[in-house]
């Protein structure tokens, strides 16, 4: 007979299962929204979508190293998978810029771009990084991924977007040359073989490029790139580009995806952690910022964990059907909502719209000239660069520092890493500050003919001799014990005859161990002198800890106060007779009830 401690209970797991069970149920909460006049308009977006994305998708895979139709197998696939399973409303998912580079150079030490082991290596660190982002989401890691500071995201983006540059060079000059390697190998290659340079290949990339630009300034919604691939196309054939040794784009195998198994060994696995780390992080800040970027601007609800999840299966189920990791497109996702897309079917129809052009459209592919692609593919590289966020980054001393030491790891070690160190120094910049809080001395101040507290060092503001106003701004926690003794100390020694001490701890929602014991110390300290010690508080955690650590009991239940006012009553009703008498200062509103006159 087995007992209850024989068999372990069920009811932990059962629970676990039913809390994450609406992550991947297949009855989503925006069918409701699903109507004929949304039907109608996601139908339009889904096609303004497939025409840009159609050479996007081609643009980006030859970035990654991949051949062009995993790119489009992306844009297809990931779409539906993130769009149906995600978060945002018009957040469309797909191949991007800055993991495509991401992926090249994780997998370029491994194998050699385009051949059948860097496919192979690509699908398994895609199914790898699906895997982890499903955790993640899992385990509702969604504010935790957005806590990365976005000067990260700023300063990796600009370093992707000079090695893609860098990697464009080349086929846009018509000069052959190796590859792989970072951002100055690459130009420094090209500067070896500048005397190779093919005029007519630089015209057609010119051409291009410059069709984008036009096409840009003109309206977004014209479907630039496919336009940009048109005018290269047709350049290409004028100017007898095959003939001149320009290479054309190899016909596409297949437009729809067939199913494969990865066969990577446990040590290729093994190599692609970092990477695989790199690239979901990456992902997921692009999917989660642009998703509550279009939340707020909708005034919709956004969930960061739903949006994981969603990302995490399109990577992970994408893997097996010759798809590359991808993530939300701010650019797709930007025009989606302009061209009036109200659900995330217009994702989903962008990838039927896309299919369809593609069954279309794919025998025009050999007429493509390399050049014209590369000139894409330098607009976008330029793009990426958000110099709006690096101006605004500027003007703070510990963001800029963070973007800088990201691009600088980005362009000179290995992009990958780079992510890695911007997230350490983020981490580094948070722990420093949550060890060093704001302590503020407060005295009242006149302003707009109300009298306020304000900083009595940086107003220059006179103080009462005996009773001491303080402000604690941050966190009371270990780390920040040794930083919160020298300033009181430092206080204590400025006024020695402050003995009273009120405390406003209002921004603060607990409290540990070691907080409590920093507060215990400074009670003593104060009633130790002749004087008292007050504590101004209003987050029942913090309270409730307050009580568990028995800082409570030191401090006696009225000594903790919900006001400042109620505070400072108290306080100056324990003045001792004669100190009023003799002060000149009469701060307080409350000193008019105490002996000596008028409020100061």
């Amino acid at each position: 007979m087995s007992s209850h401690r024989d068999t372990p209970p069920r009811t932990s797991v059962s629970q676990f299962i039913h809390r994450q069970a609406h992550f991947f149920s297949p009855v989503r909460p925006w069918f409701r929204a699903v109507n004929r006049r949304t039907l109608q308009a996601d139908l339009t977006a889904g096609l303004t979508n497939a025409a840009i994305v159609l050479p996007q998708g081609v643009a980006f895979a030859i970035i990654a190293g991949l051949p062009p139709e995993f790119g489009l197998y992306t844009a297809m696939f990931t779409a539906v998978v993130a769009g149906f399973w995600g978060a945002s409303m018009v957040m469309v998912s797909g191949p991007t810029t800055a993991i495509s580079a991401v992926l090249f150079s994780t997998l370029a030490p491994f194998a050699e771009a385009g051949s059948e082991q860097f496919v192979l290596l690509a699908l398994t660190l895609t199914i790898m990084i699906g895997f982890l982002q499903i955790v993640a989401g899992v385990a509702r890691l969604g504010g935790l991924i957005a806590f990365i500071s976005h000067s990260v995201i700023v300063g990796f983006t600009a370093a992707a977007a000079l090695l893609i540059a860098a990697s464009q060079l080349a086929p846009s000059l018509g000069v052959e040359t190796g590859r792989g390697g970072g951002v100055v190998e690459r130009i420094l290659r090209v500067i070896e073989h500048i005397d190779q340079i093919n005029p007519i290949a630089c015209t057609i990339a010119g051409l291009t490029l410059a069709s984008i630009v036009l096409c840009q300034a003109v309206s977004r919604r014209i479907p630039a790139f496919l336009i940009a691939l048109l005018v290269g196309g047709v350049s290409g054939q004028l100017l007898g580009a095959e003939a001149n040794g320009i290479r054309m784009f190899d016909e596409l195998p297949s437009v729809i995806p067939s199913f494969s198994l990865p066969a990577a060994s446990l040590a290729q696995a093994i190599d692609l952690i970092p990477g695989a780390f790199a690239i979901a992080v990456v992902g997921l800040l692009e999917a989660i910022s642009i998703g509550r970027t279009f939340a707020a601007r909708r005034y919709e609800p956004y969930d960061s964990n739903q949006e994981i999840i969603g990302q995490g299966l399109s990577n992970f189920l994408g893997g097996f059907l010759n798809c590359y990791a991808g993530s939300g497109s701010f650019t797709r996702s930007g025009l989606n909502a302009e061209s009036g897309a109200q659900t995330p079917l217009s994702a989903i129809l962008a990838a039927a719209w896309l299919m369809l052009l593609l069954l279309l459209l794919a025998p025009m592919v050999v007429y493509i000239p390399v050049p014209a692609m590369g000139g894409i593919i330098l607009y976008v590289a330029w793009k990426l660069i958000n110099f709006a966020e690096i101006r605004h980054i500027r003007h703070s001393r510990r963001e800029t520092s963070i973007l800088i030491a990201t691009f600088l790891s980005g362009v000179f070690i290995e992009l990958e890493y780079a992510i890695v160190v911007g997230v350490i120094l983020s981490l580094v910049f948070f722990l420093h500050a949550s060890a060093n809080p704001f302590v503020a001395v407060g005295a009242p101040m006149e302003a707009n003919g109300q009298r306020k507290l304000r900083n009595a060092d940086r107003h220059n503001l006179p103080q009462c001799p005996e009773v001491s106003f303080r402000r604690i701004q941050g966190q009371i926690f270990f780390g920040s014990v040794e930083e919160l003794e020298r300033r009181f100390s430092a206080i204590n020694t400025s006024n020695p005859g402050q003995n009273i001490v009120v405390l406003v701890l209002k921004g603060i929602e607990t409290i540990d161990l070691t907080g409590a014991n920093f507060l215990n110390r400074q009670i003593r300290r104060a009633r130790a002198l002749g004087g008292d010690f007050f504590i101004v508080a209003a987050y029942p955690g913090l309270i409730n800890a307050l009580r568990s650590y028995g800082t409570l009991e030191i401090l006696g239940d009225d000594h903790l106060l919900a006001s400042k006012r109620e505070a400072i009553a108290e306080a100056v009703s324990i003045v001792p007779r004669s100190a009023c008498e003799r002060c000149t200062a009469r701060v307080f509103l409350e000193c008019a009830e105490r002996p000596g006159g008028q409020t100061g």
